[in-house]
């Protein structure tokens, strides 16, 4: 058994526990949900995710925007929705997905910055 072994989610930045020197990144790297609070089962509705403003260099950008889905009572989650690589001085980090739920959950949005790691943040979703 390995010992001082850390599991991926501890290596994830999120805003409510970034500190240290990575909690100035904060505004510029957790990615912003917008989506609706709540919608139709079954019905296709917009989330748009949103990094920065960042710089969109080699040298510096978000290279990936991936969007995940955390059903309520689902025994299996998350459910991987999308991902939008992106090739950096030609792809700006605001992706709009259009996606549809059956159940309420959570949204969750990662964003890979390749100088200051894996960010995230999340959104509830309410079905009627």
């Amino acid at each position: 058994m390995v010992k001082n072994m850390s599991y991926l989610g501890d290596l994830i930045y999120k805003p409510e526990k970034v500190e240290g020197e990575a909690a100035g990144k904060k505004e510029t790297h957790t990615p912003k949900i917008r989506a609706p609070n709540k919608v139709k089962a079954g019905e296709p509705f917009t989330v748009e995710i949103e990094v920065g403003p960042h710089p969109n260099q080699a040298v510096h950008s978000i290279r990936y925007v991936q969007l995940f889905f955390k059903e309520e009572g689902r025994a299996f989650n998350p459910i991987h929705l999308a991902t939008a690589i992106l090739e950096p001085e030609y792809a700006e980090p605001k992706i709009t997905f259009t996606v549809k739920v059956k159940k309420p959950g959570t949204l969750y949005a990662l964003g890979y910055c390749n100088l200051h790691g894996l960010w995230e943040s999340s959104a509830k979703i309410e079905v009627e």
